[in-house]
């Protein structure tokens, strides 16, 4: 967990100054024409992993047959997509009526042979718990494709530099782990081992792609039935967001799914597990969600300048649907790693049609907001059929995880509450306005940790190591 967290925050950090740098330098068209796109390049990603990664940590023993099977579908599966991505590009340009698509989603596109190259390999350095050498290389490769990027940009590629910054993020890693992952590939393709692995990679497939679909049909219909520069607008919202709410959730998942998978015949302790880490999740991620939708405004004048303001109320109602999605993945690969993969499919058509429908009504009654509604109402009631099959399926039942979380949902919305109240009777300038929210927040919400030293609170403290609680050595001189 310590080298997926260096990891995930060294990336996020140079990332962060990644937006910071490129918002002043490009548009919010460039990065609209982007998000466009990646609808079609992460439905053809998912037809290309098919479910066959997860199965492969999922297998106590993979042969290498097994690697070898999967390693030659992906890449045929890649140069079908890339082939079905390049003679539709004319018809993807035309449909958004930007001619300059067409060459943009070409030229991406390429990121689908590098994707299916080192797909075994990653899998097998997470089934091991390698994390150090992936972490290491990402970082890396985030710094480069920075660099590149901004060079880029600064020349005034436009667009074509986040083109260049997609490619090289792919590309960097690929060429590292074949070298690094000693494991090649035999030539020989199983149909046995496909069969094996198909029967519980299919269902993996299929959730990915709704799942994937569902997330991704957001910027396509605002991107139709709005301009590219307001799907802009809420790309740079909906990426800001996620750094907050899948920052912690993110680490720990990626760690857990091996371990859920090791323990999957004991269901006492891999409900012990999810129940920590929700626990322990919501604990950092619920006051940090707050705080940004309170000082919304003068992070995004702060970090992207004022011609990004239009990004702020999207960005307001996505922290709402931060507080549900930091939860997603801890109640779903519990599901996966006991097998139940058909399961976890059909109820995520389910939830997810229902989802698609509360977007797609909200926008076409009420524009922008009605869709905005609806993404919120959507989130969260994946999240309670998520919850309700954790409940049935493993035994952490909905009623308990409901009330896990009510010490820290209550705790979050009092501080809040008690700042935007104070910062609201002195009447502050922009910048004061927000330090003065987010030290309120803090202080009321630290208070009530050490004073009633709530479950939540005594399981975040184990991953901090005790020379740095700060809060801790205070309460106890008093």
């Amino acid at each position: 967990m310590v080298w997926t967290a260096l990891q995930k925050y060294s990336t996020m950090g140079i990332q962060f100054i990644s937006g910071i740098v490129l918002a002043r330098l490009l548009t919010p068209d460039d990065y609209g024409c982007i998000g466009m796109l990646s609808i079609f390049m992460v439905l053809a990603e998912a037809f290309i992993d098919g479910g066959f990664g997860s199965a492969l940590i999922q297998k106590k023993q993979p042969t290498q047959e097994d690697y070898s099977t999967i390693f030659w579908w992906n890449l045929g599966v890649a140069v079908v997509m890339y082939l079905i991505l390049y003679v539709a590009a004319p018809a993807i340009a035309r449909f958004y009526n930007i001619p300059l698509l067409r060459d943009v989603l070409r030229v991406q596109g390429v990121i689908l042979f590098i994707y299916a190259f080192n797909l075994v390999q990653r899998n097998q350095l997470r089934k091991k718990l390698n994390f150090k050498v992936l972490s290491i290389v990402t970082i890396t490769t985030s710094l480069i494709s920075l660099g590149v990027t901004i060079f880029m940009a600064y020349k005034g590629f436009g667009v074509w530099a986040l083109v260049a910054q997609n490619i090289i993020s792919s590309a960097i890693p690929a060429i590292v782990f074949w070298f690094f992952v000693k494991w090649r590939p035999i030539i020989k393709f199983s149909w046995r081992s496909f069969k094996e692995l198909f029967s519980f990679g299919a269902y993996m497939f299929l959730t990915h792609l709704v799942n994937t679909f569902c997330a991704k049909l957001q910027g396509l219909l605002i991107g139709k039935l709005y301009s590219s520069a307001t799907l802009g607008y809420f790309s740079k919202a909906s990426s800001t967001e996620r750094i907050a709410s899948e920052s912690i959730s993110s680490v720990m998942t990626q760690v857990t799914y091996p371990l859920y998978v090791k323990v999957q015949d004991d269901r006492k302790a891999m409900a012990n597990m999810i129940r920590r880490l929700t626990m322990t999740v919501s604990y950092i991620t619920f006051p940090v969600m707050m705080i940004l939708l309170l000082v919304a405004k003068p992070l995004f004048v702060l970090l992207y300048s004022d011609k990004w303001l239009p990004s702020v109320p999207y960005f307001q109602v996505l922290c709402l649907v931060g507080l549900s999605s930091c939860l997603q993945g801890i109640n779903t690969q519990p599901l996966a790693a006991i097998g139940k993969s058909k399961a976890m499919f059909l109820w995520t058509l389910a939830k997810r049609t229902v989802g698609v429908v509360f977007m797609i009504g909200g926008l076409l009654l009420y524009g922008m907001k009605g869709f905005l509604i609806g993404v919120v109402v959507y989130n969260w009631f994946c999240y309670f059929v998520n919850v309700c099959l954790v409940s049935k399926h493993i035994g952490y039942k909905w009623t308990k995880q409901l009330l896990d979380l009510l010490p820290v949902s209550v705790a979050s919305l009092v501080a809040t509450i008690i700042s935007y109240g104070l910062a609201s009777v002195l009447n502050l300038g922009l910048y004061a306005d927000g330090v003065i929210k987010v030290v309120v927040v803090l202080l009321v919400y630290i208070a009530w940790s050490v004073m009633f030293k709530p479950e939540a609170y005594s399981y975040t403290l184990t991953i901090i190591p005790e020379r740095f609680r700060v809060w801790d050595k205070v309460a106890k001189k008093k």
